[in-house]
């Protein structure tokens, strides 16, 4: 039965999600299909689309859930930490750290959000409305902007550069998550072959030291004595 009322029509999308959510996270964004969700929630795939436009549509509703979570702890996390140290010298370099700890640590315990950052751009976007591309957009923006934000308050980084490391870090823990292919098959074919070992991805430490060598990079151009505001990429 179709639901009639704003509440019931609420209920409803919000069972359709978690049914999406559990699955995909056992079985990975690209494995679940619509009739799998449909299932799931006891409907037929066509009463299930009049609530979302399309299977993409659902997996953007939880990217950009995703999104205000992960925001929300990382900017609580950033606040707690000290205030910015200078940009050179071993207070800085722990700091840089452990910010790049923080933030790798908080990507890799969200395993559906490393698998949603590496389909968003893929194909979630894809197969929708443009309005609904714009509504997730505005989201992931506003979000990235707010850790942006936080994170200068604990690093010596302009905000150009700021915003370059949280896309960074975006990004790479959504592609790095893909090669590291967790609890799948080809996970077990790279462990079993020891002339694969080298395609064994372990996110955290990688994604941690490529954030690190960013901000300690970043760090460094702002402690040149010739650095100015006008630096290219001292952007709002």
């Amino acid at each position: 039965m179709r639901a009639r009322s704003p509440e019931a029509k609420r209920r409803r999308e919000d069972a359709i999600l978690a049914a999406a959510e559990r699955l995909a996270t056992l079985n990975g964004v690209r494995e679940v299909t619509v009739t799998a969700i449909a299932d799931a929630v006891g409907m037929h795939k066509s009463a299930m689309l009049r609530y979302f436009e399309t299977r993409e549509d659902i997996f953007l509703r939880l990217a950009a859930r995703a999104w205000k979570d992960w925001s929300a702890d990382v900017c609580g996390r950033l606040t707690a930490m000290s205030p910015r140290p200078a940009p050179d010298g071993q207070a800085w370099e722990r700091a840089a750290r452990s910010i790049a700890d923080l933030l790798a640590r908080s990507l890799v315990i969200r395993p559906l959000f490393c698998d949603l950052l590496a389909h968003t751009p893929l194909n979630l976007e894809r197969n929708v409305s443009t309005e609904t591309v714009r509504a997730f957009k505005r989201v992931a923006i506003a979000e990235a902007a707010q850790i942006s934000t936080v994170l200068r308050t604990v690093a010596p980084i302009a905000p150009g550069q700021a915003h370059n490391v949280v896309t960074t870090a975006t990004s790479m823990a959504g592609a790095l998550w893909q090669m590291a292919a967790p609890g799948t098959r080809l996970r077990s074919f790279y462990e079993s072959d020891p002339e694969l070992s080298h395609s064994i991805v372990d996110v955290e430490p990688r994604l941690a030291d490529l954030l690190n060598a960013l901000l300690t990079g970043y760090a460094a151009i702002a402690a040149r004595p010739d650095h100015t505001r006008g630096a290219p990429n001292d952007t709002a």
